[in-house]
């Protein structure tokens, strides 16, 4: 059974009650001298306590998404990480076929599609896994023509691509928006910002390492407009994140604006994180440092023609202050432009980005046609 399982959830909450129960069953039994008695309350104790350890973090593993497996939680993921291709060659490689989550019904025509696939990197020989959304009318034949904006969607780190499908609901609210009518339909390409795992390479070109930079800007969208339908018009692209994958947003808008012509950051923070799940991002290139600062990139590059989204929330987010100073800044940066989410309270959480998702993904579609 998996990590994100139901059943193994189940199984920790009715194993922490029935420790307790047993517990206040048996506690007069053991309220005697002598190493067994004590030996006994000390177990039961323990048990109880791991288990309920166990259930709060099984619990919050499913509401955030931090790890999606076994070999996950415990350093050992085996899933598709970094590949050298000698060969060249890149593009998309898709694995299993799934519904939309939510969607009522399983025709791809009324409902849409998400793809597992791998993306391979013809430049960066980066292989990396990830999530496709289709929408319904990509399978519609008075579509048959058309092509689509696109985005990519990027979770936080260590997050999963999977928590973009299941936890914090990508594809269905783009869905239930173009149905409305507020946004235009668009292909989402939701995944982790490293290309590295279990490295956070916080989407920066490390010198003698990951080129994670070069695979978003330039091998990830050669890949996905090489097998699906979209618009490779410059500015037809997005891209939204939120905490690490919000950095990198708004970074990859800032660098690469003849790609992305918006870039949306949910809670993000405005420089790279170095610590021990990075190591050394820069390998002493100073420059390298420097383009992974946007406070630098504001004061020393010249203003980019894209359009930037940031959030924040006035209680419970630690990024409130700098997002104002880096609105006010940005505002003095024509032609750059900048749009803000800011709510009255919020933690750095699944629960306050769904809040902002749909929001985020209309002003994202609008920027994109205006392109």
């Amino acid at each position: 059974m998996g990590l994100t399982s139901d059943v193994v959830l189940a199984l920790a909450v009715g194993s922490a009650v029935a420790l307790f129960a047993g517990t206040v069953w048996l506690w007069p039994r053991l309220a005697r001298r002598g190493w067994r008695a004590v030996g006994g309350r000390i177990g039961l104790l323990l048990a109880t306590q791991v288990a309920l350890f166990a259930s709060v973090g099984l619990a919050a593993n499913q509401s955030f998404g931090f790890y999606a497996s076994w070999a996950d939680l415990f350093g050992q993921e085996d899933d598709l990480g970094v590949v050298v291709d000698h060969a060249g060659g890149g593009g998309v490689k898709v694995l299993e076929n799934g519904r939309v989550p939510g969607a009522p019904g399983l025709r791809p025509e009324t409902n849409g599609r998400v793809q597992k696939v791998a993306l391979a990197g013809r430049s960066t020989g980066l292989t990396v896994p990830a999530y496709v959304y289709l929408p319904p009318e990509y399978f519609q034949p008075r579509y048959r023509t058309h092509t689509f904006p696109a985005a990519v969607v990027l979770s936080g780190y260590p997050g999963t691509a999977r928590s973009l499908v299941d936890k914090l609901n990508f594809p269905r609210t783009a869905r239930e928006l173009a149905a409305d009518g507020r946004m235009e339909p668009m292909i989402l390409v939701m995944l982790r910002p490293t290309v590295a795992p279990p490295r956070d390479t916080e989407c920066v070109d490390v010198p003698g390492g990951p080129q994670a930079e070069t695979f978003f800007a330039k091998d990830l969208p050669a890949a996905v407009e090489g097998h699906y339908r979209v618009d490779g018009k410059p500015g037809r692209w997005g891209v939204i994140g939120d905490s690490t994958g919000g950095y990198c947003a708004l970074k990859f808008a800032m660098h690469h604006p003849d790609v992305y012509g918006a870039g949306a950051g949910l809670s993000p923070y405005y420089n790279a994180l170095t610590d021990a799940t990075t190591g050394d991002l820069f390998q002493g290139d100073e420059s390298v440092r420097d383009r992974a600062d946007l406070w630098w990139c504001l004061e020393n590059l010249p203003a980019p023609e894209t359009s930037l989204l940031v959030t924040s929330s006035k209680s419970g987010e630690s990024n409130y202050k700098d997002t104002l100073e880096f609105i006010d800044r940005v505002k003095a940066a024509p032609p750059t432009r900048i749009s803000s989410i800011i709510l009255e309270s919020g933690g750095h959480n699944f629960n306050t980005w769904r809040r902002e998702i749909p929001a985020a993904l209309e002003w994202l579609s609008g920027r994109l046609t205006e392109a």
